[in-house]
């Protein structure tokens, strides 16, 4: 015992530091299970289809089956009725069985079973098919059997309702199995037969004496086997189940094409994927300051939103409908309409926008799904491009002003110098009425106007430069002041701009553009001639024209000192893009408007009118020009237009 516990002692102490040991063995990791495959909402579609189209098949089946199986049971049961009356009417039968029917009359089973009774009912029994045809006594007891050793025997099923009189039809079961079967009573030979005597019998204030009712003496059963009743039931089912495949054929033709569509329609996505494009779709669409308008292969506007609709002025239906439907600019119609086979881009006006489009075509998997255009707005762009563009010229004119205004401040020095000081006070009285600077512009002393007499001065250098001299017209007179400089110098800068373009193109020497400027209280009118053809198209002259269709040298983001060609279409040289309808929409804002005054005249082209409202200050004094000591004062920053 004792040298157990000492050597179970060091066991036990060793064990502690097995233990301990750590244990780097792992356990082997289990695969990571695969994701479900699921099935495709096509697919799905298709076997519910299939399941439908099937069950329904199968239903119909079912119904004719069963309406079938009610007629053949009961034509069978007709038919019994009928062989049971033919035989219970029979004379002999009636006659035989009432003298067997007499209380105490011995039955001979053996005489029976051969007996005239017996080879009446098995003769009706083989002549109609019958599975049998028994007679029996007024107590059931068989006298005819198509088994001649149950001869004798009670009937396996109840015979009262025959005995009472009534005539029964019935699915039993008997000793030769279950059979559609008709019992009818037999009445004794010397009674009336039939139902006329018991109607007569039955009538109120008959004076048929009870001795006279017909006398039930036994009754006739026949009845007919399943096999037999249902014997043409596969041959009349064989039409139905025809029809049958040939419906569910139909039925799974049909749902592979409905598949196919569907899949097609929808581009193989499935529900959730559909869902999550009209989210991106609708956060998108609402999320873009860029106004989008998408059509379908078929011409049909699918997406339109807020703000294309704003732009293109199409309300709220726009959706759905045709896009000769609706008021669109031709050149985006036919963006639209054509489908470019790579993206296209164009700039319209429409209304008082000026859109810079986008049109590209948009397929999945080589399928055409239509165009989609972009519309950015450039009314703001544009309008301050135009108007940096006439600061800038302005700054240029001020800086040209400011060099001269040194020189002449050194000339006006060095006079005062060597003490000729009435020299000097001639020199300022000159620089005082013409200013300090000669602009190469014709009678720019009818102009005194700061803002306009710079911006005409700077446009009179880049015209001087072209061959064109610029001069200002008798009726040029402004007494007030400018106050809306951005629009005043936007529109007189595209109408003066055309009228160069106009007099280069059109040959005559000398070329000379003529500007009037004319204010009526808060109104300024201007006047732009010029030396050129005039034009023909008074009609399309202020509308956007394509890029393609503009001469060489003209438009919008053509160089103004680029001569344009000589045999230039005339109506082409002043629809020059779309600064005639920016300038025409810029001076509609305040009520003014542009306009074709005369298309052409004697010695002179076409003559361009504008009227800008509220631009001039009729009461306020100058704010900028040059003051009696001939210093120029600063120019104010031109405003945006509202």
């Amino acid at each position: 015992m004792t040298d157990d516990s000492s050597r179970a002692a060091p066991a036990a102490t060793h064990a502690p530091a097995a233990t301990a040991r750590p244990v780097h063995a792992q356990a082997p990791t289990a695969p990571a299970p695969r994701p479900r495959r699921r099935t495709r909402f096509a697919t799905q579609v298709l076997l519910l289809q299939l399941a439908v189209v099937t069950a329904i098949v199968l239903l119909t089946s079912a119904v004719f089956v069963g309406i079938a199986v009610q007629r053949l049971e009961r034509e069978a049961e007709s038919t019994a009725l009928a062989v049971a009356q033919s035989v219970a009417s029979d004379v002999d039968v009636r006659a035989e069985v009432a003298r067997l029917s007499v209380d105490g009359t011995d039955l001979d089973e053996e005489a029976l079973a051969g007996g005239d009774l017996q080879r009446t009912a098995v003769a009706a029994q083989q002549r109609t098919g019958a599975l049998f045809v028994v007679v029996t006594d007024d107590r059931g007891v068989r006298l005819a059997h198509p088994d001649p050793d149950r001869i004798g025997e009670m009937v396996s099923t109840s015979p009262d309702a025959a005995l009472r009189g009534e005539e029964t039809v019935s699915w039993e079961r008997g000793t030769l199995g279950d059979s559609a079967r008709a019992k009818v009573p037999i009445y004794a030979a010397d009674a009336v037969a039939g139902s006329d005597a018991a109607d007569a019998a039955s009538a109120p204030g008959s004076d048929v004496a009870a001795a006279d009712r017909p006398v039930v003496v036994g009754e006739v059963s026949v009845g007919y086997a399943p096999a037999r009743v249902y014997d043409t039931l596969l041959r009349d089912s064989l039409p139905v189940a025809a029809v049958a495949v040939l419906a569910l054929g139909l039925g799974v033709v049909a749902s592979v094409l409905i598949r196919r569509r569907l899949d097609r329609l929808t581009l193989g996505l499935q529900p959730d994927d559909l869902a999550s494009l009209v989210q991106n779709q609708q956060a998108v669409l609402a999320g873009v300051g860029e106004g989008v308008l998408a059509v379908a292969r078929g011409g049909r506007v699918s997406v339109c939103n807020e703000q294309a609709a704003q732009l293109l002025g199409l309300g709220d239906g726009a959706v759905g409908r045709l896009l000769g439907e609706l008021d669109l600019p031709e050149p985006l119609v036919a963006l639209l309409g054509r489908g470019p086979a790579r993206p296209e881009s164009t700039t319209l006006v429409v209304g008082p926008h000026v859109l810079f489009v986008d049109v590209r075509p948009v397929r999945r998997e080589g399928v055409d799904l239509g165009r989609v255009a972009v519309l950015r707005d450039r009314t703001a762009v544009e309008a301050l491009t135009r108007r940096l563009d006439a600061v800038g010229a302005m700054t240029t004119a001020l800086r040209a002003q400011r060099h001269e205004f040194a020189n002449r401040l050194h000339a006006v020095s060095g006079l005062l110098e060597i003490g000729r000081v009435d020299q000097a006070k001639r020199y300022l009285a000159d620089v005082l009425e013409h200013g300090p600077l000669r602009y190469p512009v014709k009678h720019a002393d009818r102009l005194t106007e700061p803002h306009l007499q710079a911006f005409l001065g700077a446009k009179g250098v880049e015209a001087a430069e072209r061959g064109v001299l610029l001069q200002l017209g008798p009726e040029t007179l402004v007494s007030g002041s400018v106050v809306e400089p951005g629009d005043v110098t936007t529109v007189l800068g595209n109408l003066v701009d055309n009228a160069v373009h106009a007099a280069v193109a059109g040959g005559a020497s000398p070329a000379w553009v003529e500007v009037e400027v004319l204010d009526d209280g808060r109104d300024l009118h201007l006047s732009v001639m010029d030396s050129g053809r005039g034009v023909d198209d008074e009609h399309g002259l202020f509308a956007r024209r394509p890029s393609a269709e503009l001469p060489a040298g003209a438009g919008h983001d053509a160089d103004p000192a680029a001569d344009p060609d000589p045999d230039a279409d005339p109506d082409q040289v002043h629809g020059l893009g779309f600064g005639l309808p920016l300038s025409r929409e810029i001076a509609r804002r305040s009520g003014g408007d542009v306009w074709l005054a005369s298309p052409r005249g004697d010695g002179h082209g076409a003559v361009f009118c504008a009227r800008l409202v509220g631009a001039i200050d009729p009461v306020g004094t100058a704010s900028t020009g040059t003051d009696l000591a001939g210093e120029p004062s600063p120019v104010p920053t031109p405003r945006s237009t509202p």
